[in-house]
């Protein structure tokens, strides 16, 4: 008789989840702290408190950002745009810590800033993941921290509310520093949120069902947040469907290259998306 392999025991809600975002994606290393082990400091890493906080931890954290610009555009960018820069350079990839392992395996990990750290040039981020939500039949629900909830509209609101519970208070620390309000801010997130998991789901062959996802994530009236993904489609001139969307935020590219907006920027017309998504085709 042929006994079947045993399956190893399920020790992390994520680490599945993060070793296939490293396999489809580079960029980023995330690593699932144990119990008992510290949050990386020093050596490049900033933790997101220390942004949170908005003081001197965030000031190096933007000179990266201040000499990237300097280095690659010979220009000083406007001090509300060297942040926004930096901003998006950390939510990008923060969004990306609850997004995958929801899109993934249904479970949306609890991460305050307190338990996260990011090394921005190594790529690499660290979490220590205390609780979790999942659904009913996940083998994961036996792990310790974990919440077990009905059904996916309510696992989804369990997704806004983590990335909100993260997201809020780093808002909070670049800010001030970004001539923005309240709106324009949570715009900005919401744009992370989609352009991070779109992204990842390109890499994976997901992307018609993160767009789903997406629209069923944020409908428009889920607060703070603001708009909906704004997915769309465009008509190429041999009749192909060009996939794209329309942010709620501008990154402020524009100040520095006026004719080089992205390619989902609501500066961008029809006409240059076109163009530009068949060149990269």
């Amino acid at each position: 008789m042929t006994v079947p392999a045993l399956l190893p025991a399920l020790t992390s809600p994520v680490e599945d989840a993060y070793t296939r975002l490293a396999e489809v994606y580079s960029g980023l290393r995330i690593r699932d702290l144990a119990d008992g082990e510290s949050v990386p400091s020093g050596g490049g890493w900033v933790g997101a408190a220390e942004l949170a906080e908005g003081g001197p931890a965030l000031d190096a954290f933007l000179a990266w950002d201040n000499a990237q610009v300097l280095r690659d555009y010979g220009q000083q960018a406007r001090p509300d745009v060297i942040a926004s820069f930096g901003l998006h350079r950390y939510a990008w990839p923060a969004c990306l810590l609850i997004t995958v392992p929801w899109f993934l395996h249904r479970r949306v990990p609890r991460l305050p800033v307190e338990d996260v750290a990011f090394q921005r040039t190594l790529g690499r981020m660290a979490v220590r993941v205390r609780q979790f939500t999942c659904l009913p039949g996940d083998p994961a629900a036996q792990l310790p921290g974990a919440r077990v909830v009905p059904d996916e509209e309510t696992l989804r609101a369990e997704v806004r509310d983590a990335v909100a519970e993260h997201i809020g208070p780093v808002l909070d620390g670049f800010g001030p520093r970004m001539r923005r309000g309240r709106r324009a801010l949570w715009g900005m997130a919401t744009d992370e949120i989609v352009e991070g998991l779109w992204y990842i789901a390109h890499l994976l062959d997901e992307e018609q069902r993160a767009v789903t996802e997406l629209d069923r994530l944020l409908p428009g009236t889920a607060q703070p947040y603001v708009g909906t993904p704004g997915f769309r489609a465009l008509t190429g001139p041999d009749g192909e469907s060009l996939p794209t969307r329309d942010r709620a935020s501008c990154c402020l590219f524009y100040t520095l290259r006026p004719e080089d907006t992205c390619v989902t920027c609501p500066r961008t017309c029809d006409a240059d998306r076109v163009d530009r998504m068949r060149q990269s085709a």
